[in-house]
């Protein structure tokens, strides 16, 4: 379910290594989500080699890492995506005016985001306190690749330039949804989109703060080299303080206007859907709980 991530543009640079896995199961494309599950141990592991190039021994661990991970996932959380695919089927589609509903949803899934990285701690930590310093500088520069991409991609031109390329990410995130819109309704998508404050520089400027403190608490963890448990605790404090700084930040002001303005976009598409796109919509949602559901029975199938 790709459909929605446009909501969250300041969040995507914390912890690649679960946030995408996060991403990849409740955010992905539906069509082909029980394949991209089935085969995300493999997508998982190759994004975090690409961030700090793993040596040999590391490689083992993270393998042996994710499949845990995914261990857990299957049997204790896709259950509990599949249920919050349904209760937003029935708010949303069926109720498109509610916009406190759609905005206790992005609480929602940020609440699922932070369980995630959350779990995560304990592997994360060992493999903080295994990385050495030319390996945090390549996930110095990967960052700093991703954030030039990132310029490149929505910072490109002048101000409606900006706004073209945003309003053509969301209007393809929709067509996975709805399907094909009209001239007309095109048209009523790019006034919505419009709407929205252009908080580009703002996000790449949260983005870079949090991955400044990344790499910052990377460098402190190789430097001091603490214990497993002071490192996982230095980690939940990491964690936590991101979440709070999305509620109560100096930049948070203006994510809740973005985010509020996206949720007005996101209800005025289903208000101006017809019948036959909210059909497509439906059905593209119960794809996703069925295999949510099947891939969750998957894993207690194979538990030992």
């Amino acid at each position: 379910m790709r459909k929605f991530n446009m909501a969250f543009p300041a969040a995507r640079a914390l912890w690649p290594y679960t946030f995408a896995l996060f991403l990849l199961l409740a955010l992905g494309a539906c069509s082909s989500l029980r394949l991209a599950y089935n085969h995300g141990d493999t997508l998982l592991y190759w994004w975090l080699d690409g961030y700090v190039d793993l040596d040999r021994e590391q490689k083992t661990q993270v393998r042996k890492d994710i499949d845990q991970l995914f261990q857990w996932h299957r049997t204790s959380q896709l259950q509990d995506y599949a249920q919050l695919l349904q209760t937003g089927q029935q708010r949303h589609l069926n109720n498109p005016t509610d916009t406190a509903s759609l905005r206790a949803s992005w609480g929602e899934v940020r609440q699922r985001m932070q369980v995630l990285l959350l779990h995560a701690v304990p592997e994360l930590a060992d493999l903080l306190r295994s990385l050495r310093p030319e390996q945090i500088r390549s996930m110095e520069k990967k960052f700093a690749a991703n954030n030039a991409e990132f310029r490149d991609k929505y910072m490109r031109g002048d101000i409606a330039t900006q706004q073209k390329a945003r309003f053509q990410q969301a209007l393809d995130q929709f067509e996975l949804w709805f399907g094909d819109f009209s001239r007309t309704q095109e048209a009523q998508i790019r006034q919505l989109s419009d709407a929205r404050p252009l908080l580009t520089s703002q996000l790449l400027e949260e983005r870079m703060r949090r991955q400044s403190e990344i790499v910052a608490l990377a460098r402190k963890i190789q430097q001091e080299q603490p214990g497993r448990v002071a490192t996982m605790e230095l980690l939940r404090q990491l964690i936590n303080d991101t979440f709070r700084q999305m509620e109560s930040g100096p930049r948070a002001p203006a994510l809740v206007e973005y985010e509020e303005s996206t949720v007005q976009m996101v209800l005025g598409v289903i208000q101006l859907s017809t019948t036959s796109q909210k059909a497509h919509a439906q059905h593209r949602i119960q794809d996703c709980i069925h295999d949510l559901k099947v891939l969750a029975q998957e894993g207690h199938s194979s538990r030992p």
